[in-house]
């Protein structure tokens, strides 16, 4: 389960890419963009006053993100990733890190392609750090015998998740698309007591979290701390720094 308010914790570093990624598509008057996996639709705000003569739609495939959109005023359905399709007048579509969470992406990316009007923009970005400190402890953790039964059926994430720039460059290249790819490894100086665990339990921790009972999560909770505190030390100031590499890709039809 996704929790809007934790997610948001960290609102300013997760918005950053957000507007790196946005700043790349040259749209000017589009008729529909779309935000696929809008989350708490903090960001998905900021589309409209973008494109004012816009519609834009927003979907996300957790009740309660889509509960936390409309109340910001965004107009938000339940729609997974995978069962979304673009509109005949969707213009832009914008995925902010959410496709690493849906296997079958690359299918995805050659099916609205085809899908998209001559001349549309797809734009997404998805984390590239499934083998930084932080992944690798939430798997060693899981991996342990007083938490592997309970977790047994998480699909933990490698190495492959995501392509590298060129991976996706050339597959969207040969679905016909002008492609401008990148990667970028942002540099977050976090405050806070564990704030590297505060940033991954409203991400890379969700579903650990939703199977474990109270006592089984604090207990992986003081099981990871000492790893983490480790791979990302504090500073002289008590801030700590977290490296966070990321795939950003805009594409036009």
């Amino acid at each position: 389960m996704w929790n809007p308010d934790t997610y948001l914790a960290f609102a300013d570093h997760r918005g950053r890419p957000f507007y790196d990624l946005l700043a790349r598509v040259g749209a000017q008057a589009p008729r529909r963009v779309a935000d696929v996996g809008c989350g708490p639709g903090n960001l998905t705000a900021t589309l409209s006053e973008r494109w004012p003569g816009a519609v834009i739609e927003a979907v996300d495939n957790s009740p309660e993100m889509v509960a936390a959109a409309r109340a910001r005023g965004v107009d938000a359905r339940v729609v997974a990733a995978a069962d979304w399709a673009p509109a005949a007048d969707t213009d832009v579509m914008v995925s902010n890190a959410v496709l690493q969470w849906v296997p079958e992406h690359r299918q995805l990316l050659r099916r609205w392609v085809t899908q998209l009007p001559k001349g549309a923009w797809l734009a997404f970005q998805v984390p590239g750090n499934f083998d930084s400190p932080s992944h690798q402890a939430v798997r060693e953790v899981a991996r342990r015998p007083e938490f592997a039964e309970a977790l047994a059926d998480i699909r933990f994430r490698e190495t492959n998740v995501v392509d590298d720039p060129a991976g996706y460059s050339a597959l969207l290249t040969a679905a016909g698309c002008a492609v401008d790819a990148w990667e970028t490894t942002y540099l977050h100086q976090l405050t806070g007591e564990t704030p590297v665990l505060d940033w991954i339990t409203g991400t890379a921790l969700t579903d650990v979290r939703s199977r474990l009972t109270d006592e089984a999560w604090e207990q992986y909770r003081q099981a990871i701390i000492p790893l983490l505190a480790q791979a990302y030390p504090p500073q002289p100031d008590g801030t700590t720094f977290f490296p966070f590499r990321r795939i950003f890709v805009v594409a036009q039809t």
